[in-house]
């Protein structure tokens, strides 16, 4: 019996040491763990308005115009008779080209813009004798302005500011029939390219990294200027001191180049 035990013990410790020496449990034999980089922080982009841009606006405007006649066949007139205002209205529709530069949130600019215009009005002169309409159109106005807005990445509020330059064409028109013409009969008229000032105001978005559209409005401030109406076959000579301001609205739509499109940090 005794021996019996003896030779079991040897066959345990025997598989015992087998094991011991099979078994991979040395931490010199373990394999090493992968190298996974850290990941990478996220980093905040924000829109940046510098560079030059290039676009085309559309909306409409309104021209008041209030017409005193100083002269009549050469003869100045004293007190001034008021012939009385009216409102010149349509559309616009033209382009504009700019450069902008952003420092922190703020941004300055420089734009020159022309549009084409088709605003016209009319009203019954108080001064006449036979009845007629003086008749106002613009048919053309130009902006040069500079710019200073603050933005909020993607989103620019802005101020502008400077001159300003319509052409507008002046007639008028008998109303009734009589023996100078019929009425609608055109009897006088003239034009002028008239210079002034402008300030307004706009809101401007980015919706991809080169493009953003705009809404804009503009009061030009254009003075008094005295126009004179050359004789006729049926009418005398003339002359009119016209006051003038204008009020447009646009939408814009802008395209930038030549500036980061981004800015990081």
């Amino acid at each position: 019996m005794k021996k019996f035990l003896v030779a079991a013990a040897g066959l345990v410790a025997s598989g015992l040491g087998a094991m011991l020496l099979t078994s991979p449990v040395s931490a010199a034999d373990l394999a090493a763990r992968p190298y996974t980089k850290a990941p990478t922080p996220m980093v905040a982009a924000i829109y940046d308005w510098s560079g030059f841009y290039i676009g085309l606006n559309g909306g409409g405007g309104s021209s008041h115009n209030c017409w005193d006649l100083t002269a009549n066949n050469g003869i100045a007139l004293v007190p001034v008779p008021r012939e009385g205002c009216h409102d010149a209205t349509g559309g616009l529709a033209g382009g504009q080209i700019g450069y902008r530069w952003q420092s922190a949130n703020w941004v300055f600019g420089v734009e020159a813009q022309g549009d084409w215009a088709d605003l016209k009005g009319s009203s019954a002169s108080a001064t006449a004798l036979i009845p007629f309409n003086n008749r106002t159109k613009i048919d053309g106005i130009g902006l040069f302005t500079g710019q200073v807005g603050y933005a909020w990445s993607s989103v620019l509020l802005y101020a502008k500011g400077g001159a300003a330059v319509t052409h507008n064409r002046y007639s008028n028109v008998f109303t009734v029939n009589n023996a100078f013409g019929n009425a609608g009969t055109e009897f006088n008229s003239a034009s002028d390219t008239r210079w002034g000032g402008t300030i307004g105001a706009g809101i401007e978005v980015g919706f991809a990294p080169n493009w953003s559209v705009a809404a804009e409005y503009n009061h030009l401030f254009m003075g008094n200027h005295n126009i004179a109406f050359a004789a006729t076959a049926i009418a005398v000579s003339r002359a009119d001191n016209i006051h003038q301001d204008v009020d447009m609205a646009t939408v814009r739509l802008n395209y930038r180049w030549g500036g980061p499109v981004i800015a990081k940090y």
